[in-house]
């Protein structure tokens, strides 16, 4: 059941939100939080009932090392409260390492000394990354006396709780669970009923109309080009660029939207990254949470940057590494994450010797680079980047429409002539201006956070959204794409 269907938008959604607050009126506060921990249980194991075990063991083995790290005594009273929690870090770090790794080791034991060793075959759970991780930091919060949960039904809807288990983002307890045992957001909250439809919405239009649209190119360029003109590459690299960022942070618009409907408020995991002037800033605005977890529960703890230039620049290579290696199994995420800490250390080096670019060039360089970084990441092979790359180097030629074979000096250029675009699917032309609208509205647009926070209630912002809603939902029948089996 994905957020872009109309299954979730026409009849989950709108009966969990609807029961939810019947509850609350009725004064069953901890029933309505029982209704939506029953929803989000459900809404997980619609994918497959065969990961709902897993997410409940993990909860329940979770649940109970807080509660010994909360209470230390009795059968435990002399295991340090730190073994308790390394028990829980290797306890979740395990159960992530087993469903998501081990057929990749077993591949590279395979390849590396031509064993024969059998794949396991082990089905990924949906949301792995993200719920062990958010599990990850309960424990160490509870350790470090900052949050405390006594309630395992409040627990499990913590970890569980629907709008973000799939996706992200990455959630700490002491800024959710004071949100849902809040007496005033068990109250219909229009305002936020409001903002929230608008949130969804662009995250809808983002999702179906830009990304699932781009993604027709960057299929075909990655996976079926052999040989790519400069123009196919380009355009190849471009669409998954925006592709990804449309599909992932209308995925969490969407989640955001949701949760605001509920009076929940989720931390702010993209704030318009193509906009950035830095390797720096776009990190403090692409996926906040992944990396605001891994300079919590990595960074810091391995020193941070107070142990010298050195200790500095490793730590960095480590966070982006556990980064890469956090979306998957495909040697591509190593090599990007270690392009990635690269690109974050020179940073750190040219910022420091006191030189500064021009803002506009800044940003063309910054933006260029995530782009080339994308490329890397959305390789399955040194090969496929290869390919990509020869053609954006204009390697490969540079191949015009035959339209314009007849103007003088393009012929003189050198340029050829033919099917323009025809090794991505030429006769997908309109998908130009789908890059262009993208790119208009990732570096000059607003995001929507900025836009709820505009929004008033009046027959403009009512027309606006239904208008954003109506466009999204018409292009929910066409492709649907969803990036997050390997999360």
């Amino acid at each position: 059941m994905l957020f872009n269907s109309l299954e979730y938008i026409l009849l989950f959604l709108p009966l969990t939100i609807v029961i939810y607050f019947i509850l609350n009126h009725r004064g069953q506060a901890s029933t309505a939080r029982v209704w939506l921990l029953l929803c989000s249980l459900y809404y997980y194991s619609y994918w497959n009932i065969a990961y709902l075990p897993l997410l409940l063991g993990s909860i329940l083995v979770n649940f109970g090392l807080g509660w010994a790290l909360n209470n230390p005594g009795g059968m435990l009273k002399k295991v340090p409260r730190l073994a308790i929690l390394w028990c829980g870090i290797l306890f979740n770090v395990g159960l992530l390492g087993y469903f998501k790794y081990t057929d990749f080791f077993i591949s590279t034991i395979n390849s590396t000394f031509d064993a024969r060793i059998g794949l396991m075959e082990i089905a990924l759970p949906l949301g792995i990354s993200y719920f062990t991780f958010i599990q990850i930091s309960f424990l160490t919060a509870v350790y470090r006396g900052l949050s405390k949960e006594t309630n395992i039904l409040n627990y499990g809807l913590y970890v569980s709780f629907f709008p973000q288990v799939m996706s992200g983002p990455i959630v700490y307890h002491g800024e959710m669970m004071p949100q849902f045992t809040d007496p005033k957001n068990r109250r219909i909250n229009y305002d936020n009923i409001m903002k929230g439809v608008l949130i969804f919405s662009i995250g809808l239009f983002k999702k179906t109309v830009i990304a699932d649209n781009l993604a027709l190119w960057a299929v075909q360029g990655f996976d079926q080009a052999q040989s790519l003109n400069f123009f196919e590459a380009w355009f190849t690299s471009l669409s998954y660029t925006f592709q990804l960022y449309n599909d992932f942070s209308g995925y969490i618009d969407m989640a955001n939207g949701v949760a605001l409907m509920l009076n929940i408020h989720l931390p702010l995991n993209f704030n318009s990254p193509y906009k950035a002037t830095s390797i720096q800033d776009y990190w403090r605005r692409f996926h906040i949470t992944l990396i605001r977890f891994l300079r919590d529960h990595v960074y810091i703890p391995l020193g941070g940057s107070k142990r010298g230039n050195f200790r500095i620049y490793l730590n960095i290579v480590i966070i982006f590494i556990i980064a890469g290696v956090w979306h998957g199994t495909l040697i591509s995420y190593i090599l990007w994450g270690l392009l990635s800490s690269a690109a974050m250390i020179i940073h750190r080096i040219w910022s420091r010797s006191g030189m500064r670019l021009n803002r506009y060039l800044a940003w063309f360089v910054t933006f260029n680079f995530v782009n080339f970084a994308n490329l890397v990441f959305r390789s399955t092979s040194l090969r496929d980047t290869g390919k990509i790359l020869r053609g954006m180097l204009g390697m490969n030629g540079i191949m015009l429409s035959e339209k314009l074979s007849g103007i003088p000096v393009l012929n003189a250029s050198g340029i050829s002539f033919g099917k323009w675009l025809n090794n991505i699917g030429g006769d997908k032309f309109y998908l130009i201006y789908f890059i262009v609208g993208a790119a208009l509205i990732a570096f000059l647009g607003k995001n929507a956070r900025e836009l709820s926070e505009q929004m008033k209630p009046n027959l403009k912002w009512a027309l606006f959204t239904a208008l954003v809603l109506s466009v999204g939902l018409i292009h929910m029948t066409q492709v649907r794409v969803f990036l997050y089996y390997n999360y």
